[in-house]
């Protein structure tokens, strides 16, 4: 029950990932873009989760897990900022 919440976590993710890619395609917002990118890392990072408890639970990816998160929410921290930048400068 546990994986197929996991699994479930990263489909949605990865549900998101993509509408939020077919906007910025159509629109070219680029917070749009950032947006995807953010949730496309939660993806992985949920496919990582998945591995981790799982599929191989003697090895312990939590550092992965965390790189991972990390580089998502600082590339939605900088698309904020920079698009923030873009409309006031």
């Amino acid at each position: 029950m546990e994986g197929l919440v996991y699994i479930l976590c990263a489909g949605t993710a990865a549900v998101c990932a993509a509408l939020l890619a077919r906007g910025y395609r159509r629109s070219r917002a680029r917070l749009l873009f950032w947006c995807a990118l953010f949730f496309l890392a939660l993806v992985v990072e949920n496919s990582i989760l998945f591995a981790d408890h799982i599929t191989v639970p003697e090895l312990d990816l939590k550092p992965y897990r965390r790189v991972v998160g990390l580089i998502g929410v600082c590339g939605l921290v900088y698309g904020l900022v920079w698009e923030s930048d873009r409309r006031t400068g």
